[in-house]
């Protein structure tokens, strides 16, 4: 009988307003067999709860847990140094009015606290983004022609940043067997799949720098199976989430009203992109097969972040869970469908 190698899945950095025990009942009663909370809900107070209480929690609802989501937290370690603001959201108040470098080591304490968390609760794979090591000139993106000059070279001064900065992450990473999974998007450290392949030949072929799909931010000209085909052996983890371009509206505005943007998260079954062409490009690149044999499980996540600008997000989340089951969850073909013909 054919085997279906993927279960439904939610991520948690939306759901943050919820507790992890309110977190994973929402899961279960939308669906989910599985979970990947954020890094905010391991947490009590300042410190994270006990590997056997988050164990516990997640063995009473009969729930996987998948991985977990540390984006803000790493985005604070690669981006303080620029002294943005964007960083705030993600720390303690009194983090926050110390200077870049301290906030960057506090970060950096922080995310091996929580990788050595996530050893012991035996998670390999975490899902998260580099942030702006290059700067917010490449962040941009925009070829201005001004990224090199007579004393300066804004993309070799960055390279050399990502190296020494990410070292010590890296190579914590390393010795616990974790994957650092980056999420290819706008603005962060690798923003296409030829900015994550310079990550991995900056590093010397570093192990630990792996790949988060998330087909939702390819939509400036890289598509999403040409970004995945590109990076697909370092691929151990993914997002399901769909978005829609509205025409004749500029992709780049300073509008922060998502119901006024041209590009806007949607529900994953009425989005632009289609997801079974996704899932089977993950197939095709042996995402389940590598999820499963680092993790040890028989099944990988498919993992729904569903957001929209109208639905509420609870709604639009179990929305996407449900279509994740029904739609995507199939059983897997073990050979080609020209094998029984003539027979």
């Amino acid at each position: 009988m054919a085997q279906n190698c993927f279960h439904p899945s939610i991520e948690g950095a939306q759901h943050g307003a919820k507790s992890l025990a309110e977190f994973l009942d929402y899961a279960k009663s939308s669906g989910a067999t599985g979970a990947q909370p954020s890094n905010y809900m391991l947490q009590d107070g300042k410190r994270f709860k006990s590997a056997q209480e988050i164990k516990d929690t997640f063995e009473q609802r009969g729930l996987t847990l998948d991985g977990v989501s540390c984006h803000c937290p790493i985005w604070v370690h690669t981006t303080a140094w620029t002294g943005s603001p964007t960083i705030r959201p993600f720390i303690p108040a009194d983090v926050a009015q110390k200077s870049p470098t301290a906030i960057e080591e506090w970060a950096e304490t922080y995310l091996i606290r929580l990788m050595n968390l996530c050893a012991e609760l035996g998670i390999k794979v975490l899902p998260m983004f580099w942030g702006v090591a290059f700067g917010w000139e490449l962040a941009t993106g925009y070829p201005w022609g001004f990224w090199q000059g007579g004393d300066y070279d804004l993309i070799k001064k960055g390279q050399e940043r990502f190296v020494k900065k990410t070292a010590k992450l890296r190579a914590h990473a390393n010795k616990l067997g974790i994957y650092l999974a980056h999420e290819i998007h706008p603005g962060t450290a690798a923003m296409c799949a030829d900015d994550f392949n310079m990550l991995v030949k900056i590093c010397d072929g570093d192990k630990c720098l792996a790949v988060n799909a998330d087909p939702s931010h390819c939509w400036e000209g890289e598509d999403w199976e040409a970004r995945f085909l590109k990076v697909g052996s370092r691929i151990y983890s993914c997002h399901v989430k769909n978005f829609t371009i509205r025409p004749r509206l500029p992709l780049r505005i300073m509008e922060p009203g998502w119901q006024k943007r041209a590009m806007q998260f949607v529900d994953i079954p009425s989005g632009d992109l289609n997801m079974v062409r996704y899932v089977e490009l993950l197939i095709h690149v042996g995402y389940p097969k590598r999820y499963c044999e680092v993790m040890g499980r028989t099944t990988a996540p498919l993992i729904v972040e569903a957001e929209s600008a109208y639905r509420e997000l609870d709604a639009t989340s179990a929305n996407g869970i449900q279509y994740v089951r029904d739609n995507l969850c199939f059983p897997i073909a073990a050979g080609s469908f020209e094998d029984g013909m003539g027979a």
